[in-house]
């Protein structure tokens, strides 16, 4: 009888492997390529980029550019907001605004919704958010508190209230489109990135409240979960396979709007989310779990050391 069973396991293992990956393969390429996924050009004149100086954020605001939309450009520090500006005038002749706010304060919304509450914004992305220097345990970060303070109004606040801000006149005109960056921590136990982690789930789990939510008036939200880019932040400096540059993964993931409410974005990445789910399904509980946290030890111990030598070079 345990041999029937085993059978039936590996085969129901391998039909829902095959039919993830079929969905990937659908939501990815098919689906664009048959004109099924969203037209930007419809859901308004304006988008809205926070984050817009670096990374998946940059890469954001440039490609919506390029195919056609005004890009407002959202970050803390002016001289890179001028010069991003700059490049996206120059390189597609649109038109671009700035504001720069900090979104590790509380004060800054005010200003925002006067910046761009009578804007038709037909695209928001939340891309801000912020992490650790390296994977620490909870309570043995360095200034933790001002740190997990600053985490959550950037990875959190900055999410609910820029929403906040472009929702209703989204809803009043039926049009427009919300794209929230979160990440594969979100989906997987994140032990020495705690408050990380969490603050990502918060963005997973309330992009799918409001895609529900806001469907019938013609808004679509969507929320990405992106594995490691080449980026500032994953301090990782060369394309591969598993990790493709912020503007490969924005060129893939733009593909899956209007396909896919919650989607990693990149066919690899997409495999990883499918590997994380079928662990969580037949593995014992907290081998996962003990997997991630001895990768995030041997992430930590290279911080340390590098914090070391940096100390003793100064």
């Amino acid at each position: 009888m345990w041999e029937v069973v085993g059978k039936a396991a590996v085969v129901l293992l391998a039909a829902r492997v095959c039919w993830s990956l079929l969905k990937g393969v659908y939501g990815s390429f098919l689906a664009a390529a048959l004109g099924l996924h969203l037209s930007l050009k419809k859901t308004g004149d304006w988008a809205v980029v926070t984050g817009a100086t670096d990374g998946i954020g940059k890469a954001y605001a440039f490609e919506l550019a390029r195919r056609g939309l005004k890009i407002v450009l959202v970050s803390r520090n002016p001289f890179k907001l001028q010069n991003v500006a700059a490049e996206i005038s120059t390189k597609y002749g649109v038109e671009t605004k700035i504001v720069d706010v900090d979104f590790t304060k509380d004060d800054i919304y005010d200003r925002l919704q006067r910046e761009l509450g009578e804007m038709d914004v037909g695209v928001l992305v939340n891309n801000v958010g912020m992490g650790f220097e390296h994977p620490e345990y909870f309570n043995e970060l360095l200034d933790c508190q001002k740190t997990y303070n600053s985490i959550i109004n950037c990875n959190i606040k900055s999410l609910t209230h820029m929403s906040l801000i472009v929702l209703p006149g989204m809803a009043e005109r039926k049009r427009g489109l919300i794209i929230n960056v979160s990440s594969l921590s979100s989906i997987v136990p994140a032990p020495l990135l705690a408050v990380y982690g969490a603050t990502k789930a918060y963005v997973d789990s309330l992009s799918v409240s409001l895609a529900a939510e806001y469907r019938s008036r013609g808004i679509t939200v969507q929320c990405v979960l992106p594995g490691f880019v080449v980026s500032n932040m994953s301090k990782v400096k060369r394309p591969s396979l598993m990790i493709p540059t912020p503007m490969a993964y924005v060129k893939s993931s733009l593909k899956t709007i209007g396909v896919e409410a919650r989607t990693a974005g990149y066919y690899m990445h997409k495999l990883q989310i499918y590997m994380i789910e079928v662990m969580k399904t037949y593995l014992p509980g907290g081998i996962l779990t003990h997997i991630v946290f001895n990768q995030l030890k041997t992430i930590r111990i290279k911080g340390l050391k590098k914090r070391e030598r940096e100390a003793k070079a100064q």
